[in-house]
Parts: C-alpha cells; structure tokens; sequence
C-alpha cells in the first residue's frame, strides 16, 4: 500500500496550518509549526500570493493530509460524495470522518490518525464484535468499536487513553474508558467538524 513518507512536520508548515500528524506533540512547545510557522525550505518565508488553482489544490493536500489518505482513495470518496444527495463536500468529510482509523482516533485510542491507522492494521479492534484490520472501513451509526482483549493491556493503548484524558471527545461518539469500548452513535453535523476546512474548494477543483 502507497504510504507518505514525507515529514509530518513538514505537511503542517507547507499547508500553513496545524494538521495535528503526532499527537501530543502538536500541542507542546516541540511543535515545529509553533517555532517555525511557515513554508518550509530555502524560499519559505517569501510571500506569495496564490492563484485560485494553488488555493484549490493545497486545500485538497490539507484535507488528505489531515486523514492520511493517499490521491487515489481520496478521489474515490469525492466519486462516492458526489453520487450522495446533499452537498458534495459536506458529504465528503463525512466519508473521512467514519473511517475507522479516524473514529479511532477521536475515540481515544490513538494519540494521532497515523498511530490509530497502525494499530488497526495490527488488529486490536473490533467492529461490533468482528475483527476488522482495514483502516478504511467506513463505520456506520450505531456501530460498536472495542480493543481486543488480547490487547487492552498494551501500553500503546493505556498510554494514549491516559493522555487523551483531558481531550473533549466530540459529541458524536460515546467511550467507555474502564472497558476500552466506544459507539459511533450518530453521523456529525457539518457545523460540529469545525472550520478548518474549506471544502468547497476541493469541489471546485475536481468539478473543472
């Protein structure tokens, strides 16, 4: 499977912004985005002013970069929003949020969408009661998400679930801590993602 191998830190300084790639780091004085808030290399700091296209294409490298998937599936999820009713890219996001790895992630269970996608790969999660290793797999409301049992005395698990103590789970998700169990109860609202993202944006560019 195609993976990045490019900096996380690097991704977070191009794209302008915080894409929160490694946890806990994101949010200590380690942060590189923090120390060097701007492009990386030797022209970094120069400004420029961006056409439609390049504001088009880095908000789609934002958004990719932000799940951690690669062009061909993204493009697929815009294929499978755009044959959704609703808006398109609203339908998009939502697509990227029931991934499992990032339900996951805003579980609890995993201290970055890249650690939660390792750790699914690994098998330490099931899906209503079935072993589920895919990453991709798109969860659906109601679904129940549980580590193993094999697994819920691993450190990896018990060190991110201690760390993300203190983090405001959304309000789409339900966990309990003590069992290491977790329900995707609802779909969220767009309104409830934030405004990180421009979305329109990536609907424009594939739309040309």
């Amino acid at each position: 499977m195609a993976v990045s191998l490019d900096s996380s830190c690097k991704k977070c300084r191009r794209q302008g912004m915080k894409l929160f790639l490694k946890g806990d780091r994101c949010m200590s004085e380690k942060c590189a985005f923090e120390r060097r808030a701007y492009a990386p290399g030797q022209h970094g700091q120069r400004r420029r002013k961006l056409s439609d296209y390049a504001l088009q294409l880095r908000e789609k490298q934002r958004v990719k970069q932000t799940y951690g998937v690669i062009e061909g599936q993204f493009r697929k999820y815009y294929t499978m929003a755009d044959g959704m009713k609703g808006i398109t890219g609203e339908n998009l996001l939502l697509l990227l949020e029931r991934r499992l790895d990032n339900v996951v992630y805003r579980m609890g269970f995993a201290n970055s969408r890249r650690q939660a996608r390792q750790l699914v790969r690994h098998s330490h999660f099931l899906v209503n009661g079935k072993k589920v290793n895919i990453p991709s797999y798109l969860v659906s409301e109601g679904d129940a998400i549980s580590v193993v049992e094999s697994s819920q005395k691993k450190p990896v698990l018990v060190e991110s679930l201690e760390a993300n103590e203190k983090r405001v789970m959304p309000e789409w998700v339900v966990v309990d801590k003590t069992k290491m169990t977790g329900t995707f109860s609802r779909y969220p609202g767009r309104a409830e993602l934030g405004d990180q993202f421009q979305e329109h944006l990536v609907v424009e560019l594939y739309s040309k």
